[in-house]
């Protein structure tokens, strides 16, 4: 299950680097002066940084099969979770009046983004309680 939980990951950090991606290019880092975008800059870098500590964390598990490290791995993740979703209901907070460079972003990336995300918590959270307790 750790495998199939790092595949899982690794497609939602794709699409989360599409997703950032088109957030640079749309000029998002330039609209934080003007506030015109919804996404603070702390909030756009530390989600993803967050994120690759925690699938980073999630690997060293899978090489050494160290329970603290499954357990560091939720952490880390949930914490990069409560970002993502805080930037997903600020996404939804646009509606019709979307502005700043998030109106970029196509729907079904963002479900997509957040639907592996939320399994790959499940698969994270299930994988390191079958891994026993610290």
């Amino acid at each position: 299950m750790g495998l199939i939980t790092a595949v899982t990951w690794l497609f939602t950090a794709l699409v989360g680097i599409y997703l950032l991606y088109l957030w640079l290019s749309g000029g998002g880092l330039r609209q934080q002066a003007t506030k015109v975008t919804r996404f603070p800059v702390t909030l756009i870098f530390s989600h993803p940084v967050l994120a690759l500590s925690a699938l980073t964390c999630w690997m060293a598990f899978l090489i050494t099969g160290s329970r603290l490290l499954a357990w560091t791995a939720f952490g880390v993740l949930a914490a990069a979770a409560l970002l993502g979703f805080t930037m997903f209901t600020r996404w939804l907070g646009t509606g019709r009046h979307a502005r700043g460079a998030e109106r970029r972003f196509p729907l079904l990336a963002v479900l997509l983004h957040g639907l592996a995300g939320v399994a790959t918590f499940v698969l994270v959270l299930l994988t390191a309680s079958l891994t026993g307790h610290l």
